[in-house]
């Protein structure tokens, strides 16, 4: 059968347009021969338990599952009671990007915070993190941060340890939402465990999806009896896999070896040759941090447009005119030269006295 698209085609939409990476694929592949116990009962998923151990400690207990909504609607939904409420920051995609899954599936109250970055802080947290007792108000139960952040920003081993810290003496739980965990990783250039298990994160969204794989993620629990009942929850959520060997085959690809620190690195690497290339554009604005493999600018009017009839990627504030643009683990060099090749053409046709001024200060 002949591709229904131009194989050769990259956007700057999302690290979901790209494909799978070619060593997942023969993964898949070398899995799929003769018979292997359903649901989870196969060599694969075992052997996944193992690797998952290597980086995460002796206690991780590793669940597959198909997709980062089922991964974090499970994971709070283990976490919490039927009363519970979670603490997240406002742009977390637990609020933003999952149709109200955690609170419509799982029945939970999300209390949302805002923040200038992305990432909460343990004095972020108390302004949401209050009530405990109060029967008129859903009790704050986790504290839920995603690593890294929808603004593209990372948290650091420091700072995942001090919300720990402060999450645990107030008796809730800390949930790492990790769609992007190894990209985090390989920028801060620190094992998968230090931003985790080492910093005190209770149950981690161990992502696959955006770094390579083809559907894949897994909830790992890192504190032992602090999410019971995933087993249920799992069947429950129409998140078990019956051939679970193929999803824990593209699992092992990514993390029994280094596929993903390899694949991570390299997309980060991407985003900074393209910030590099987009800061020197006139009437372009760099507007926050690129910690690893997202960039986000302001454009003058009318550019995106005339831009995305060639490349995709997303509008972030359509007011302002900033954009988002994403790097992948098969971004190529020539990919971004010539998007911002494209980018210096187009916006060298917008009068200067067009070009929209700095956003107010302290805007979130």
């Amino acid at each position: 059968m002949h591709p229904l698209h131009d194989t050769d085609r990259r956007d700057f939409a999302s690290d979901n347009y790209a494909g799978v990476h070619p060593e997942v694929l023969a993964a898949l592949a070398a899995a799929n021969g003769g018979h292997q116990p359903a649901y989870g009962a196969d060599v694969y998923t075992a052997r996944l338990q193992e690797v998952v151990r290597g980086h995460l400690g002796p206690d991780a207990e590793t669940f597959p599952v198909f997709n980062g909504t089922g991964a974090n609607v499970l994971s709070l939904q283990a976490v919490l009671p039927r009363w519970g409420a979670v603490v997240c920051a406002e742009t977390a995609h637990v609020n933003t990007d999952e149709n109200a899954a955690p609170e419509r599936v799982a029945g939970l109250k999300l209390l949302t915070v805002p923040t200038p970055d992305g990432k909460l802080t343990p004095e972020l947290v108390d302004r949401q993190a209050w009530g405990f007792g109060d029967q008129h108000r859903a009790q704050p139960g986790v504290v839920s941060i995603t690593q890294t952040t929808e603004l593209g920003t990372a948290y650091s081993v420091e700072e995942i340890r001090a919300l720990a810290d402060h999450v645990h003496a107030l008796g809730m739980r800390l949930h790492l939402d990790g769609a992007r965990l190894g990209n985090a990783a390989a920028a801060l250039d620190v094992p998968l465990r230090a931003l985790t298990t080492d910093a005190g994160v209770d149950v981690v969204s161990l992502g696959g999806t955006k770094n390579g794989v083809l559907f894949a993620e897994a909830v790992v629990v890192l504190t032992p009896g602090s999410a019971p009942g995933l087993d249920f929850l799992r069947k429950m959520g129409m998140q078990l896999a019956s051939k679970m060997r193929f999803v824990s085959a593209q699992l092992l690809a990514l993390y029994d070896g280094d596929l993903w620190r390899r694949s991570a690195a390299h997309a980060n690497a991407m985003a900074a040759r393209l910030r590099a290339g987009i800061e020197d554009v006139p009437g372009v604005r760099v507007t926050r941090a690129t910690d690893a493999n997202a960039v986000f600018a302001v454009l003058p009017p009318g550019v995106a447009d005339r831009l995305r009839e060639r490349t995709r990627f997303y509008d972030w504030n359509a007011a302002t005119g900033e954009v988002r643009l994403m790097c992948a683990f098969d971004t190529r060099p020539e990919d971004v030269d010539a998007f911002v090749a494209q980018l210096a053409q187009e916006a060298a046709r917008v009068p200067a006295d067009a070009v929209r001024a700095p956003a107010p200060a302290g805007r979130v």
